[in-house]
Parts: structure tokens; C-alpha cells; sequence
């Protein structure tokens, strides 16, 4: 008897049309392909791996949002027939165009500032739109989506002081961090990967962040680590189980391209000010100061129910779906 994966695609090729986890799941039980024995949800499990299959960059699999956060799939080499260029339109193109709108990057940016607190990382989402020179279609190249700073854990007010005596630049450490849907072809990985360098030029990391990550572009990413320094980090539903997939390389903070941030961006000065004045308080004072810098942060999830609730709203992929 075949495995699940692969009763999962002859039904695909069987019933050659968008299906629904459900309907894939009833032809391979209609068939005998796979006996899930004992199993209490054989349709979850199948739409598990059916989400699998798009998640790690398998181009025989392809899905499309049908809202609400649930897809449909269909297998690759029927694209054409399903959804042709021209001639009538198919029925089905209207969800073609909600996969494209599922989810947006910048819903992202929630589950993303959670992991980051999970990390002792605080971050604030920086909105490019509000920059002083917003219409300057270059600035994309410039702007972080997200910036992260990170103090020196440590525990008595002696050794905190004897750090910044020392050296104020090793008590903290900023990141900058460009944020992508998805990263599936050569391409994409390309074009975001060196927007992360533009963007990053200025901070002591650098981090492209992205959702979906093919596996087929392991080695290129590698290639680009190497020689570029600029970390990767796969955000996932579940912010908690996120993870650095390369880490970024340590440089020196570029001050003045910091400055013009600053000079164009009310977000980024606000949150290099909120830096500065925990970094300058008296003891007495620490500790307000760093609340109003999280105040100012991007807020994260109190729980993982809440996750799952922000996930279906914004049409984000679970492992339930």
C-alpha cells in the first residue's frame, strides 16, 4: 500500500480539478490507497499535508484561498486548463485573485514582534508611508520594515553602569528586519534578499524575514549569507516556533544614515529616542523609561488562542488549514 503523500497526489491527478482537503480525503478512503487505521481525523491529517506540500516548496502541489483562511488545491500541470489566459473566464479566476490578497505582508508584522519579545527583543513596525519624502519610489530601499533593539541582560545596577563606562555601543544591540509573504523562486529571493541589504546598511544585524521559504533555495540563501552577512528567519503561525535559518552578521552602526532615517521617519527617530533615553537615564529612572519604550513598541499576543484567532481573521495559514 502507498504512503499518504502519495495517495495524496494520485488523487489529485484522479480528480484533476480544485478540490478540497475533504474531497481528496473521501477519494483516497473511496479508493482503499491509505488505511488510517484508528485515526480520528484522516481529513485534518490530510489537509496537513496537502498545506505541506506548499509550505516547503513542492511545485507538483498548488493551493487558492477560498476565504476565511481555508484553500483548495489542485495539481500543477492542470494550471493551465483551470485557469486559461484567455478565452471564457473560469468560474474559479475570482479565487485565483483572493490567493494573491489572502493575507497581507503587513499582517505579518504582529506574529513577527511576538517572537521577537519571546527573544527579549523589542520592536516597532516602521511605516514607510509616512516619511517625509513618501513618493519617492526609492525609498523602499531605505526603510526597514521593522527594527529591533536588544539590551545586555544583565542583573546588578554595578555591572550595568560598569558596561556603558566601558562601552555604551556593547549594552544594546539594533536590528533591521525586511518582511516578505513568501520567497518561492530565484527571483524572489534575489530581489528581496538585497532589499535586506540596502535596508539593513545602517543597523548592527540584518534579518529578511519570510513565511514561506521554497527548500530548493537552501543553497543560494547559504551562498548569499556567506557573502552578504544578512541573517534569514522563517516566521510561522505559531510565532513561538519561528526560527533563524542563517544568522546575521555583526557590524558597526552606520550613524549617519541613522541620522537621515531619523530626519525623514517620525517612527524610526521616535524609536532611536526612546534608545537613547534609556541608555542616558539615572538609575532612578530606568524603568519608566523603558516602559514608555514599549509603549511606543508594537504590541504582541498574550496567548496562543488569540494567535489562532488573529491567523484566521487575516487569512494567514495555519496548520490547520
Amino acid at each position: 500500500m502507498m504512503n499518504l503523500k502519495e495517495a495524496i497526489l494520485i488523487s489529485l491527478e484522479e480528480l484533476g480539478k480544485i478540490v478540497t482537503h475533504n474531497d481528496v480525503c473521501g477519494h483516497i478512503n473511496n479508493k482503499a490507497y491509505y488505511d488510517f487505521g484508528s485515526a480520528k481525523t484522516p481529513a485534518s491529517t490530510v489537509s496537513a499535508l496537502l498545506g505541506d506540500f506548499v509550505r516547503k516548496g513542492d511545485s507538483r502541489v498548488k493551493r487558492i484561498s477560498t476565504g476565511k483562511g481555508n484553500f483548495s488545491y489542485y495539481l500543477s500541470k492542470y494550471e493551465e486548463s483551470l485557469f486559461p489566459v484567455s478565452g471564457t473566464i473560469n468560474q474559479v479566476a475570482p479565487s485565483l485573485i483572493q490567493k494573491q490578497a489572502s493575507y497581507s505582508e503587513r499582517s505579518l508584522h504582529k506574529l513577527f514582534s511576538t517572537y521577537l519579545k519571546s527573544v527579549n527583543i523589542s520592536s516597532k513596525t516602521i511605516y514607510h508611508e509616512q516619511s517625509s519624502n513618501s513618493k519617492d519610489s526609492n525609498q523602499k530601499w531605505i526603510h526597514p520594515d521593522m527594527v529591533g533593539v536588544e539590551f545586555a541582560s544583565l542583573h546588578t545596577k554595578t555591572s550595568q553602569s560598569f558596561i556603558k563606562s566601558i562601552s555604551v555601543a556593547e549594552s544594546f544591540k539594533i536590528t533591521s528586519y525586511e518582511l516578505k509573504r513568501e520567497i518561492n523562486t530565484d527571483y524572489d529571493l534575489k530581489q528581496a534578499y538585497f532589499q535586506a541589504v540596502s535596508n539593513s546598511s545602517w543597523a548592527n544585524f540584518g534579518y529578511l524575514v519570510a513565511f514561506e521559504i521554497s527548500d530548493n533555495l537552501n543553497d543560494e540563501i547559504s551562498r548569499l549569507n556567506q557573502s552578504f552577512g544578512i541573517g534569514v528567519i522563517e516566521i510561522k503561525a505559531n510565532p513561538y516556533e519561528s526560527k533563524i535559518l542563517y544568522p546575521s552578521r555583526f557590524k558597526s552602526l552606520d550613524f549617519k544614515t541613522i541620522d537621515k532615517l531619523c530626519n525623514i521617519n517620525d517612527n524610526f527617530n521616535k524609536f532611536i529616542d526612546k534608545i537613547d533615553k534609556i541608555l542616558k537615564a539615572q538609575d532612578g529612572y530606568v524603568k519608566s523609561s523603558e516602559r514608555e519604550l514599549e509603549e511606543f513598541c508594537d504590541t504582541s499576543f498574550k496567548s496562543e488562542a488569540d494567535i489562532l484567532t488573529y491567523c484566521k481573521e487575516e487569512n494567514i495559514p495555519t496548520s490547520e488549514n
